[in-house]
């Protein structure tokens, strides 16, 4: 992830969800946060509930990938927070892509020459 850096710290995470929009759908739940930045900071978080720690890293790496390969068309100058939901732990690649895809779309994030 070139344009992308990730976000780590616990109070930054806790900025995005207390002042951020969120928005979800049956997979995934995705805040934003606007950083005043030339870049965007990605966090990816999932629950013990999701699974043990296979299936958790699995749905990680799943949602970093689909993040990685959309890089270019997101705008820029902002902190995500993806959260991956229970349901998601079935989920297959495409499945998570479409519903990242959805949330981007609707947050507005995509650039408009990219949709």
């Amino acid at each position: 992830m070139q344009q992308t850096e990730s976000l780590k710290k616990r109070k930054d995470f806790k900025t995005v969800y207390q002042k951020g929009k969120s928005l979800a759908n049956k997979h995934l739940v995705m805040y934003i946060y606007s950083n005043g930045d030339t870049i965007n900071r990605l966090g990816i978080s999932v629950s013990k509930k999701v699974g043990n720690s296979v299936v958790r890293h699995r749905l990680t790496r799943l949602i970093k990938e689909n993040y990685r390969l959309k890089e270019n068309r997101i705008k820029f100058g902002f902190d995500i927070v993806i959260i991956g939901r229970v349901k998601a732990s079935e989920a297959t690649y495409k499945d998570i892509e479409k519903a990242l895809m959805h949330l981007l779309e609707r947050h507005h994030l995509l650039n408009e020459n990219e949709k």
